[in-house]
């Protein structure tokens, strides 16, 4: 895939993925900024353009000009940034052109990387915001596994955790089972959102009975109190 081929498939995927398709283009061009670097020249300053309609990219060295050149990674005399753009003058960064021939092989690698990356985050966000915004609620999962204790269950998007304070004594947590659980914390970590939920919160009965009673989920009847003790009456 060729970096304009490239660009037209970043415009489906940040709407596929509800990304704001400019972010995507800016994280890219930071990382053409250090592929650039790593590949040709890590002592210059440059800035990386990506024309957002034809895929193009170019690479500027950024230099300030100044009357006498000591150091030529970083200055420009005059004389030279004038032949760029008659509006320079001492002081200006200047920028020349310094994209490589075979930098588009380079690029679209880097371009696929940020991408990759950028769109992982940007699930692991909205399963955090989605799961944060069902706290106190009730989901539906599917026991995966147990290990150390802990239940993993498949809730859909994600996988969430049942802690062995959570669990109830009675329950079998066979793989494959079905269950209700209620959602108890949604924490964002390095690793993405992680979901815990249990079996005995008080609350899970009082959901049990609003999606089963259609006079407590209109406000009808009120449940005042919940007294339970996890696994009896």
């Amino acid at each position: 895939m060729n970096v304009v081929e490239f660009v037209e498939a970043i415009d489906q995927l940040a709407e596929e993925k509800g990304i704001e398709k400019e972010l995507l283009l800016e994280a890219v061009e930071a990382a053409l900024v250090s592929a650039y670097k790593k590949n040709f020249s890590s002592l210059q300053n440059v800035r990386v353009d990506l024309n957002r309609d034809t895929g193009e990219i170019k690479v500027f060295s950024q230099k300030e000009v100044v009357e006498s050149v000591d150091n030529p990674l970083e200055q420009i005399s005059l004389r030279d940034a004038l032949k760029i753009s008659p509006i320079y003058t001492y002081g200006d960064m200047a920028e020349v052109e310094v994209t490589p021939k075979d930098f588009g092989r380079i690029a679209a690698q880097a371009a696929k990387q940020v991408v990759i990356q950028k769109i992982r985050e940007a699930e692991r966000d909205k399963i955090y915001k989605e799961f944060s915004d069902r706290e106190s609620e009730i989901v539906t999962g599917i026991v995966q596994n147990v290990e150390q204790d802990n239940v993993y269950v498949d809730i859909g998007k994600t996988e969430a955790i049942l802690p062995p304070s959570e669990q109830l004594a009675s329950d079998v947590y066979e793989p494959q089972a079905r269950m209700k659980f209620f959602v108890l914390e949604v924490k964002n970590s390095p690793r993405g959102p992680q979901v815990f939920v249990s079996r005995t919160h008080p609350s899970l009965i009082k959901r049990l009975f609003e999606a089963e009673v259609p006079e407590i989920f209109d406000g009808t009847v009120e449940i005042k109190a919940v007294s339970r003790e996890a696994g009896q009456r």
